[in-house]
């Protein structure tokens, strides 16, 4: 991979199924083009959630530091704007072509610091290569409109940049999620800087110098490493005009009323409780495997993965066939690792609390790791379905992050949905069936923003949009797809009007 942080001799020892890197690496800042270590910063270890080495080390750039880039990025801001839509698509053209040619190693390095495996890595720099398409397409679809409305009169809308806006990202899908973001920012002629998390900031630094190497002029695309101080100090600034952000709810919440206090514009994707409901006649084949892919893909560290499934009826055989698979499942090459020490905590404290509450453990994921010593520091949390669990209870409730599936117990289809429907959250709904009917009536009938029908995990493929609802979302339209151009950019109206007309309407 080309660049001067990702080369081969930095990274890529290979240890059974993940490539780590040989040294650690040192991330910086890009701010107008150039990598800089942001002065002060104090210094974050980054640990592979495969082994708990150390792979890296990432600054904590304070309030300053934010600004110095912002103020980089206005420089730039302004030219790019008038580079025409047209000539903005060659760029990330070459960008996504580069992309192309580092695939693999972009997988291996996302997966290195993510916990992910390989081949998840993979699809989520794949799927953000699909957002890459639908921002290239727009120099054909998106080209306003013009219209006579009079005789002598017309109208046309033109869509303008905002200026300067950043995308704050987490660490479960740490080249996916920012490619939700800027690729159609910056096509649309915004200046971006990507504040990535703390814990995943290496893909980061390989995107930025991939930015570089397509040849953005400098400034047009930032990363900016750090903590709290670097979040809120690009929410404060004055002139970062959009801020789009993928965390927690609670964080998600806090940044929405802080920037639109600043009357600024915050799209905010917060946490999940997806539900995925079984009924008797859903394919035995089918459901089972993507009901396992569901909650443990990605180690269930996704806000689209399965967390609840009502089970309604008698579906006891879909059931042992999800236990069945699930148990197989081999950590490593089949699953990867939580991000850190303290989310394993946090579920296994979760977990005896489920217990303490009247669930009964049917699959155990406890204390399961790879074997080989390698591994013996790393996050391992094997699958783990709790059953009895009641829809009051935390495991039905909250949000738990990890591969951890509750089967509540419902009697009727209209009781499963009124579990869905009590849930704050809303990012997925799936229902496992063959009967239309039933599935048009779960589709019409759930709150989630994104609904599947025998799909395990409906994410949309652009141009449909990915957003949820409730407290899933909090600013109004979606991250991707055709709404997100209307957050990221000002539409301009503009009347024309060249002479008087004696032939013509009122508006003549």
């Amino acid at each position: 991979m080309a660049g001067h942080f990702f080369t081969p001799d930095t990274w890529g020892v290979c240890v059974s199924f993940i490539q780590l890197p040989r040294s650690v690496v040192s991330c910086r800042n890009l701010v107008g083009g150039s990598w800089q270590v942001p002065p002060g910063a104090a210094q974050l270890d980054v640990r592979s959630p495969y082994t708990g080495t150390v792979i890296g080390r990432v600054p904590l750039t304070s309030g300053a530091g934010v600004s110095h880039a912002v103020e980089a990025a206005k420089a730039a801001a302004t030219s790019w704007k008038d580079t025409p839509l047209r000539e903005r698509t060659q760029f990330l053209y070459r960008f996504r072509q580069l992309l192309e040619r580092d695939l693999d190693a972009l997988a291996q390095l996302a997966a290195s610091e993510a916990g992910k495996t390989v081949a998840e890595a993979r699809a989520g720099l794949l799927k953000g290569m699909e957002v890459c398409d639908f921002a290239l397409s727009l120099q054909n679809l998106d080209t306003g409109a013009h219209l006579e409305v009079s005789r002598g009169v017309s109208c046309e809308y033109r869509r303008e940049p905002l200026g300067v806006v950043a995308g704050i990202t987490p660490f479960n899908f740490p080249a996916m999620v920012p490619m939700w973001m800027f690729p159609i920012a910056v096509t649309l002629g915004n200046a971006f800087i990507l504040k990535p998390s703390e814990k995943v900031p290496l893909t980061a630094c390989a995107l930025g110098e991939l930015m570089c190497e397509a040849g953005y002029p400098a400034g047009v695309f930032s990363v900016v490493h750090g903590g709290k101080e670097a979040v809120d100090a690009l929410v404060a600034h004055p002139d970062v005009q959009a801020v789009g952000f993928v965390g927690s709810s609670a964080v998600a919440r806090h940044l929405y009323a802080e920037g639109c206090k600043r009357g600024k514009r915050v799209l905010a994707l917060g946490s999940a409780k997806n539900h995925l409901i079984v009924v008797p006649d859903a394919d035995p084949e089918l459901t089972p495997q993507a009901v396992v892919d569901s909650f443990t893909g990605c180690a269930g560290q996704r806000c689209m993965a399965a967390s609840v499934l009502l089970a309604v009826g008698d579906v006891e055989s879909i059931l042992q066939e999800v236990l069945r698979r699930a148990a197989k499942l081999e950590l490593g090459p089949g699953m990867g690792a939580l991000i850190d020490r303290g989310s394993l905590d946090r579920l296994e404290t979760a977990l005896a609390r489920a217990e303490a509450e009247g669930a009964r453990v049917l699959l155990d994921g406890r204390g399961r790791k790879p074997r080989g010593e390698p591994w013996a520091g790393g996050n391992w949390l094997g699958p783990t379905l709790l059953d009895g669990v009641r829809p009051e209870m935390e495991a039905a409730r909250r949000e738990l992050f990890g591969p951890v599936l509750s089967i509540v117990r419902v009697p009727t289809l209209s009781a499963a949905l009124a579990v869905e429907n009590a849930s704050p959250y809303g990012n997925a709904a799936s229902i496992f069936t063959t009967n239309g009917g039933v599935a048009q009536m779960v589709v019409e009938g759930v709150r989630a923003g994104m609904v599947g029908v025998n799909v395990g995990v409906p994410v949309p493929r652009e141009p449909f949009s990915f957003g949820g609802t409730g407290d899933s979302r909090f600013g109004y339209g979606d991250i991707t797809g055709p709404s997100s151009l209307d957050f990221w950019t000002q539409v301009k109206k503009v009347t024309r009007k060249w002479s008087a007309r004696t032939d013509g309407s009122w508006m003549s």
